[in-house]
């Protein structure tokens, strides 16, 4: 497949998920069936909504016409949900929920390392998506009561912008790896149960198994780490699950 670069990372834009303002929301499902009730239920809870039924149609609608958030089916002809997951992570930090028939546990972990903020598996009850669509956004927008800027060791996070800096280096996070790193930055040393950080991390919407965790945690290392074979931010605490450094 040809493809055209943009010139830079799309980034989030919290200020897009202000009240008053319509977020858009891209479904990427192959059912043309079960893709108009997504749209449908969407629509009314008040998003702005557009769909594609496979995954070439995916990645060139959202080059053209970048998403708030993306309802990405895993099974689609041609290109499948994981290709059209990579190609959007080389390019945004868009919200992706990923919507599955697959229950095996190393599905679901695939698409969490590549970049999936959230996934639902089939079937489902529409009401439902509905409400993680709405957690992650409400992530996505990350909007504290007053500016609040994080900082240890040699990680900053900018709570009000939503950005991440290692040294003079931005990192650039998904809204779940955010809200994760967030959780740890703001209490340096404490051990952190896995359950503990998907509660800080997933919230209110979170349905799944503890483990889910480690594949987030991956992916933060790889983002932020000098050397993610031998961190030296995020630590393991083994047995319980994870701090982040107290040494400055």
């Amino acid at each position: 497949m040809s493809e055209t670069k943009p010139p830079a990372k799309m980034l989030l834009n919290p200020s897009r998920y202000n009240e008053g303002v319509s977020s858009s929301i891209l479904i990427v499902e192959d059912e043309a069936e079960l893709a108009q009730v997504l749209r449908d239920y969407l629509e009314r809870a008040g998003y702005v909504v557009h769909s594609v039924h496979d995954g070439v149609s995916a990645v060139s609608h959202f080059q053209h016409k970048p998403s708030d958030l993306v309802l990405l089916d895993l099974n689609l002809p041609g290109m499948d949900g994981l290709d059209v997951s990579r190609q959007l992570r080389r390019h945004s930090d868009v919200p992706i929920i990923m919507v599955t028939a697959r229950v095996e546990e190393t599905d679901r972990l695939v698409g969490l390392e590549i970049g999936a903020d959230d996934y639902i598996v089939k079937p489902f009850s529409p009401r439902e998506v509905v409400a993680r669509v709405r957690a992650v956004l409400r992530r996505a927008q990350g909007k504290p009561s007053a500016p609040r800027v994080l900082r240890a060791a040699d990680v900053e996070v900018d709570l009000e912008r939503h950005r991440v800096f290692i040294r003079d280096r931005e990192a650039h996070l998904t809204p779940t790896e955010f809200s994760l790193l967030a959780a740890l930055v703001e209490q340096p040393g404490r051990a952190f149960t896995r359950l503990q950080l998907l509660a800080a991390a997933q919230g209110e919407a979170y349905e799944g198994y503890e483990r889910t965790i480690d594949a987030h945690i991956k992916n933060l290392r790889a983002k932020i780490e000098p050397d993610p074979k031998d961190p030296s931010y995020i630590l393991t605490v083994f047995g319980v699950g994870y701090r982040f450094t107290d040494e400055n």
